[in-house]
């Protein structure tokens, strides 16, 4: 028992000792995911101005402070099998700082009109692309690796911001009620299909045993870091997916009070998911 609470212990603080890497995953998720889906919305339905420009804004200031803390990472993440590579980092930097750029280049270029306004919002997702994808060469350990987290990061963005902007939506909503219900259905929707891919992801890291750390298939849910990850799967994926399929029925029905009270629920799990993911990834080396 005694050593059971003791590698609990020892795990929770090899966590804690790398959370300047799961500031930068959290915040640089929010920005791009969010700023997604304003692109996302933005091109196939009816949301408004006014939505689609505060929620830009947040993912400028998300983006502002992914930018900010990436200046602040270690060199190195001390015990963790993970291993920074430092040719990176001045890329990565770069591709986040333009990222952050065109968001706020875009927010005032939509006053110039919609044709300037699209092209650099098509440049800002290719900026935050290139930011995950040098994120994935910096701490990737190898090719193979750099693949694997890539796709990590891609869709912890993808949930992280998405249902941050869904929130936002719904919240819209109880202010402006004659909006159409097409753009939070389809948002509802499209974050469904982001947990349903982040839990069959799961299930393929669990049994390859990807990431640095190298391990046995499956044995993820037995060893040390076994609490950490069940709470990966049941808080931030497996409860995610129940909330997310309710505010889809909601939305679709118009219930736009309960739709909106459901993704607050969401926001917290799924950032809770997305804390978990990448504090096992750069604390244990391990893709769930």
């Amino acid at each position: 028992m005694l050593q059971r609470r003791y590698t609990r212990a020892v795990a929770a603080t090899q966590i804690a000792q790398n959370l300047s890497f799961v500031n930068w995953t959290v915040l640089t998720g929010l920005a791009l995911g969010s700023f997604a889906v304003v692109v996302m919305l933005r091109r196939g339905t009816s949301a408004t101005a006014g939505y689609l420009r505060f929620t830009a804004m947040c993912a400028l200031a998300f983006g502002a402070l992914a930018w900010i803390s990436d200046g602040a990472l270690p060199t190195s993440l001390g015990t963790s099998p993970v291993v920074v590579d430092p040719a990176w980092d001045a890329p990565r930097r770069a591709a986040l700082g333009l990222f952050t750029g065109l968001v706020a280049v875009g927010l005032v270029a939509r006053r110039a009109g919609p044709r300037a306004a699209a092209a650099v919002e098509a440049a800002g997702i290719a900026a935050a692309v290139a930011t995950l994808v040098f994120g994935a060469l910096s701490w990737g350990d190898g090719s193979l690796g750099a693949a694997a987290l890539l796709v990590q990061l891609v869709v912890l963005s993808m949930a992280i911001g998405g249902v941050f902007a869904a929130m936002i939506l719904g919240h819209w909503y109880l202010v402006t009620p004659k909006l159409p219900e097409a753009p939070l259905v389809l948002l509802a929707k499209a974050l469904l299909a982001v947990v349903i891919v982040q839990v069959v992801l799961f299930w393929v890291w669990i049994g390859t045993g990807a990431g640095p750390a190298d391990v046995p298939p499956f044995s993820s849910l037995t060893g040390p870091w076994a609490l950490f990850v069940w709470l990966r799967l049941i808080i931030g994926l497996t409860f995610p997916l129940v909330v997310c399929w309710a505010s889809v029925q909601t939305a679709r029905t118009r219930s736009m009070e309960s739709a909106t009270g459901l993704l607050y629920i969401n926001v917290g799990s799924i950032a809770a998911g997305t804390i978990l993911a990448a504090g096992l990834y750069f604390g244990a080396g391990l893709l769930v």
